[in-house]
């Protein structure tokens, strides 16, 4: 036997396997949190560095000199998750991300208590003084699970009033120009005069100036179709609900009870993580909708769209919106082909990385590019711009693609 080879417990049981040294100083330093006192010298990476940054944020030494990303200057862990409702919601998306469901929901209770959240989140008079918007509603989005009862009414009504300004500011609007674009769609051949498209008409029609007239021939009418009663149009919201889109997961929702108030549009909301939820029977109240989504988790966008597609029945009458960061944690070859396949029944579809008032999003940038090879627009849109954006789908007219080497 090699001298330096430790012998098997005489207890009948296999010796467990050693644990090599880097793991193990690996496994120290995460504990420990950095610094020179450690004793470890190891520099965290990657996923590793990720894990240690959202501890520290929570069970850091508190001081000056705090960056970003929960460090002090000298490298320590410093705690402390910000004054702003993003950096919370964006810290409770990332702890779901790098942690199981026990440990996220400790972490959230040691947040509220040593975080001084608790002023914010569990105390009725607190929320019903503050300014709300929309990144609070996505924190008390991720929260309420954790809140107690007696908060959980006033929370509801946070999020109601800021849903109320968003259908104030956005529904006659998007109600206004999707029906025109409706409207437009059903064009007819043989229009009513009143009924003729006369900007299209005379486009089609160019070839027939008579220049000795200055005019032109319409040897053709095109018109805009009388309003149907019946539904003309599908459209399937998909939306990423992991933490860092809760503010386009609460534009979605009062998007989608927009849209399914309007009869000549049959519209279905779709919410996922790692798993997939259906909410359509909720669109006539978005905030039901926001309390029945789970902000954080994993992303699967593949089996996501696997639902979408098992649900389209009238494909080249259907548009799907897809609202994600594109950090496909599931199949990506599969979700190609899915777009693939979609786009090749005649499906319109869009993606939105974001769905926001903010900058340019954090998006994965492969997938975005081969999504636009498929003819599939990847790019981020701003509530006031999302009714154009539907409108040109719905028309099947091309859409103006922002310049997406800007969006960072």
């Amino acid at each position: 036997m090699d001298p330096q080879e430790t012998p098997a417990p005489a207890t009948g049981r296999a010796a467990a396997p050693a644990v090599p040294a880097d793991e193990r100083l690996r496994r120290w330093r995460m504990v420990l949190g950095g610094g020179e006192a450690d004793g470890t010298g190891r520099e965290l990476r990657g996923r590793d560095r990720a894990m240690d940054e959202a501890l520290g944020a929570l069970y850091g030494r508190a001081g000056a000199g705090r960056d970003g990303a929960g460090r002090s200057a000298g490298g320590r862990r410093a705690a402390g998750l910000g004054a702003s409702a993003p950096g919370v919601a964006r810290w409770l998306g990332d702890i779901r991300t790098y942690f199981p469901s026990p440990v996220v929901q400790i972490m959230q209770r040691d947040a509220i208590d040593r975080l001084g959240l608790a002023a914010l989140l569990m105390e009725p008079e607190m929320l019903e003084a503050v300014e709300a918007d929309v990144h609070l509603v996505g924190t008390l989005l991720t929260l309420h699970k954790a809140m107690p009862e007696t908060t959980r009414e006033s929370a509801r009504a946070v999020v109601r009033k800021v849903v109320a300004q968003l259908e104030q500011r956005l529904a006659t609007r998007t109600r206004a120009t999707l029906t025109g674009a409706l409207d437009r769609s059903a064009r007819t051949a043989r229009p009513r005069h009143r009924d003729i498209d006369w900007d299209r008409t005379l486009r089609a029609n160019l070839k027939n100036y008579l220049p000795e007239h200055r005019t032109v021939v319409p040897e053709r009418l095109i018109g805009y179709g009388r309003a149907a009663r019946s539904v003309r149009k599908e459209v399937v919201l998909c939306v990423d609900q992991s933490g860092s889109m809760a503010a386009s997961v609460v534009h979605a929702s009062v998007f989608g009870a927009v849209l399914a108030s309007m009869r000549t549009l049959d519209t279905r909301l779709v919410v996922f993580d790692t798993s997939v939820v259906d909410l359509t029977d909720q669109l006539d109240d978005p905030v039901d909708v926001l309390f029945g989504a789970q902000l954080g988790g994993g992303t699967d966008i593949n089996r996501a769209l696997a639902y979408c597609q098992s649900r389209i029945t009238r494909p080249a009458d259907t548009v799907v919106v897809l609202i994600s960061d594109l950090y496909e944690g599931g199949v990506r070859d599969g979700m190609l082909k899915r777009v693939a396949a979609m786009k090749a029944s005649g499906v319109q579809f869009i993606c939105l990385l974001a769905l926001s008032d903010e900058g340019a999003p954090t998006y994965d940038r492969e997938h975005a590019a081969a999504l636009a090879a498929l003819g599939a627009p990847a790019f981020a849109c701003t509530p006031d711009r999302f009714p154009e954006v539907m409108a040109a789908a719905i028309e099947k007219r091309p859409l103006f693609i922002p310049d997406m080497p800007e969006q960072r």
